[in-house]
């Protein structure tokens, strides 16, 4: 149990019965369906009216049709007709964010905490992290592409690239935002500095660390279908233009409905990791 967690473990604080947070949760997901819902039903009704041309944004029923024939259907052998293709396009994309991720989370951290805790790391590294920040990551998509080639590494850079700025400064702001009674209290007891950083300054600059995993893992997916587009020749960036490209608007939407649900999914991965490591935050502030 770390310093921080300990001094606030005496503040008794009353929780709702599990049978009440069980229904408060199951009524704010029906709540959350409605839109999603309504969007659907007035999507469907406008193609249908011809208030939209089929041709270029095909009905719900005609997206979902051709989704699962891209799913679960046969492989043909047919460049235009996607069949079966969607886990093969699924797995490459979600290995392309798993390891570009992967590096950018454990680059982004360490440098965030050094950034927030070291006077003299923030004068040498932030003025170029911050002055290379604004850089679109479609920018850097010539350049990735001249030093790594049609190449999984491009994707790689630009996926890690991407979700490395909004990691590193949400994790500086919280190793700066420790309360410095913690540090002093740490110092009294003999913490060395990594020992501080560890138990100290890693619980407490936990919240603002997982709300830059999570915007830097949306950012990451913004980063993947740009290099699939170009830089590579799989996944489902590279379906999306090269479905465009042939005029199956139906595959292009059923993508983009992908890529959105996976992407939801990943995020909803962090929360759930996020509640469990942090219990004692949400105990708190309840």
């Amino acid at each position: 149990m770390s310093l921080l967690t300990t001094m606030t473990s005496g503040v008794h604080t009353p929780r709702k019965p599990f049978k009440i947070l069980r229904g408060e949760r199951f009524r704010a997901k029906i709540v959350g369906l409605i839109a999603p819902i309504a969007l659907l039903i007035c999507w469907q009704l406008a193609v249908q009216y011809k208030l939209l041309p089929a041709a270029i944004i095909p009905a719900p029923t005609q997206v979902l049709e051709s989704w699962i024939k891209w799913a679960f259907g046969n492989p043909t052998g047919n460049f235009n007709s996607y069949s079966g293709s969607w886990a093969a396009s699924v797995r490459a994309s979600l290995w392309r964010i798993a390891q570009g991720y992967a590096v950018a989370v454990l680059v982004g951290i360490p440098t965030g905490i050094v950034i927030g805790r070291s006077q003299l790391a923030c004068r040498l590294i932030d003025p170029t992290i911050q002055g290379l920040r604004p850089v679109p990551i479609t920018a850097w998509l010539p350049l990735a592409i001249a030093v790594f080639g049609i190449h999984d590494l491009s994707a790689l850079f630009l996926i890690g690239l991407g979700a490395f700025y909004p990691i590193v400064i949400s994790t500086t702001q919280g190793a700066r935002g420790v309360p410095q009674n913690l540090m002093r209290v740490g110092a009294m007891m003999g913490m060395s500095w990594l020992q501080s950083v560890r138990i100290i300054v890693l619980p407490s600059a936990a919240p603002s660390i997982f709300t830059g995993l999570r915007l830097g893992l949306g950012i990451a997916w913004t980063a993947l279908v740009v290099a699939e587009m170009v830089a590579v020749k799989s996944g489902l960036g590279f379906v999306l233009w090269d479905a465009y490209y042939i005029g199956r608007m139906d595959i292009v939407l059923g993508d983009m409905v992908s890529i959105g649900i996976i992407g939801l999914l990943s995020d909803q991965v962090l929360v759930i990791l996020e509640a469990r490591l942090l219990r004692w935050r949400a105990a708190h502030v309840s």
